[in-house]
């Protein structure tokens, strides 16, 4: 079977314009840079809205959910209806959004803004992997591919250095109204882009869209509600009870169910000869099925450091969004470097080899920051932690978005995107609520820890305090909330103690667990091609879909 490697190019092949791929790599930016700016918009949302932090983390994961949910029925528009007149609808879709975004009156508006910018992205992440299929083939292929998985480090880097500086001194709508103009910018851009015909034969399977969309949603939306629903018995925060359980874990397997079912179908259709949402030739050998474990547990891992160290910064510290910007400069760099120079190593290691490596670096990183953390995130034994955490994160994103697309061939170039949109997208969602939910259960378990040991909080100032809904808070907020109860001086420092040293605490086991993922994802990546581009690998055998 005909593949996208670049091997198997002849080395006198015509080279395109790299105009083109501007507007490919901005429309990844659009999408990287919204999502990257939420968590460096914390602190200013959370004062703007008058809400917790885990409410802007319900953005994060609106977003994520949304994209992931309905990505594959992106990647069918996209073949029915031509990758080039799709991608300029949705940015102009992604441009209407983020006006909602930066003139949003409520936290509820933040959150329909993500959801619009979600379903834009849906159909423009399988947009880019189908244009660049379309515009460039052998080296130039590969050499794109990793421009794109650097556009999306890139855009994290200015997320946070723009975001930072314009939340600092100006606010941080101006960070969303910058993504209006570019939406304009790429639109305009992608004129330069080749025309390619849809394929009105082309039949979009509305069931599988339903089963995706809604297994990807409950699992979301479990996740995301574990905290505040309960992880087992249910809180007085959740809608209703199952037998007094709470309904989170429930939504999380009634969601793993649907994708089982997902799968069935999809296969049913196949086997009848039926166009499926998803060609399941892309996760058709243990390789591939590899690569999309290991490509969810690396993005899982950066959401939750990407929403960890902005939280710690601003709602611990209360220090400014720039401040966030300057701590996570290093990593994001390191991110951006990696993704464009792991390529140099492919003819030298083989994908096996470069993920394994990269997922012991991001385990050495995360164990590191976990045991030298404590209230400097500038302090260098920190950022030593976060760019060995950078350097595998952006080495593995790369490689395995490389080893998705070399295996099939480019008519599934659409599929390969929706898969990657979907995978990327879910773990994102996954990985923001995991450890918002993670470090506020181990922020509430520790606080009541040490407060029912403490002899000069007595259980009359306990009762005064709201110790059922504990969250992240400055300390300047717990001082504020403790003088409006009958403490004393002492007391209130020692509330403070309290709550500095939990939030400390919370932080360095939820770095430890994430070690522990980091670490377990190595069995996957052990799974990877075991050849150096120039091999000529065995060929998994894949089934012959025929197409309606």
């Amino acid at each position: 079977m005909t593949t996208l490697t670049a091997a198997s190019q002849p080395t006198s092949e015509s080279r395109e314009s790299w105009v083109p791929m501007i507007a490919i790599a901005l429309g990844q930016v659009l999408m990287s840079f919204n999502v990257a700016s939420l968590p460096v918009a914390m602190g200013g949302m959370v004062k703007s809205f008058d809400v917790p932090p885990t409410t802007v983390a319900t953005g994060i994961v609106m977003y994520s959910m949304l994209v992931a949910g309905f990505v594959m029925l992106g990647a069918k528009l996209n073949q029915r209806f031509g990758a080039l007149r799709v991608f300029r609808a949705v940015v102009v879709l992604f441009g209407i959004a983020q006006v909602v975004m930066t003139f949003s009156p409520s936290a509820n508006f933040m959150i329909l803004a993500q959801g619009m910018s979600g379903a834009a992205g849906a159909a423009l992440v399988p947009s880019l992997v189908a244009l660049i299929a379309e515009n460039y083939r052998g080296a130039q292929q590969a050499t794109a591919l990793g421009a794109l998985g650097s556009a999306r480090a890139g855009a994290g880097v200015a997320a946070f250095l723009i975001g930072g500086i314009l939340g600092t001194y100006i606010g941080w709508r101006p960070a969303f109204g910058i993504l209006i103009a570019l939406s304009a910018l790429v639109f305009v851009l992608s004129f330069r882009l080749k025309p390619d015909a849809g394929r009105p034969e082309v039949r979009i399977d509305l069931v599988g869209v339903l089963l995706a969309a809604a297994s990807i949603v409950m699992i979301s939306f479990g996740f995301n509600n574990l905290n505040r629903w309960g992880l087992g018995l249910a809180t007085p925060n959740a809608p209703f009870d199952i037998l007094g359980l709470s309904p989170a874990p429930a939504l999380i397997v009634i969601g793993i169910v649907l994708g089982q079912a997902f799968l069935m179908w999809t296969r049913r259709r196949q086997a009848a000869g039926q166009t499926p949402l998803l060609a399941l030739e892309v996760i058709g050998s243990s390789q591939e099925r590899a690569a999309v474990y290991a490509m969810f547990a690396v993005v899982a891992l950066e959401a939750m450091l990407n929403f960890s160290v902005p939280l710690y910064i601003q709602i611990v510290q209360g220090r400014s969004p720039i401040a966030t910007a300057v701590a996570m400069l290093p990593f994001n760099l390191t991110v951006f470097f990696a993704a464009m120079l792991i390529v140099r190593l492919y003819n030298r290691l083989s994908p096996r080899q470069i993920g394994r490596y990269g997922f012991m670096l991001c385990t050495a990183g995360l164990l590191w920051l976990a045991f030298v953390v404590h209230n400097d995130w500038s302090a260098l034994p920190v950022l030593l932690g976060l760019f060995i955490f950078g350097v595998g994160q952006g080495s593995l994103v790369t490689l395995l978005f490389n080893v998705l697309v070399t295996a099939s061939p480019k008519e599934l170039a659409g599929d390969v995107g929706s898969l990657r949109g979907t995978t990327n997208n879910l773990a994102a969602a996954v990985g923001t609520a995991v450890v918002g939910a993670l470090l506020v259960g181990l922020l509430s378990a520790t606080v009541l820890r040490y407060i029912a040991a403490n002899p000069v909080l007595p259980p009359a100032i306990q009762a005064e305090l709201n110790l059922d809904n504990i969250n992240f808070i400055t300390n300047d907020r717990l001082k504020s909330v403790m003088e409006t109860t009958s403490a004393t001086p002492v007391q209130v420092a020692e509330a403070v103690r309290v709550n500095t040293e939990s939030r400390l605490q919370a932080l360095k086991i939820g770095l430890l667990l994430m070690a522990g993922i980091a670490m377990l994802a190595i069995f996957p990546a052990g799974q990877l091609p075991n050849y150096i581009p120039g091999e000529v690998p065995d060929p998994s055998p894949r089934p012959h879909v025929k197409k309606e």
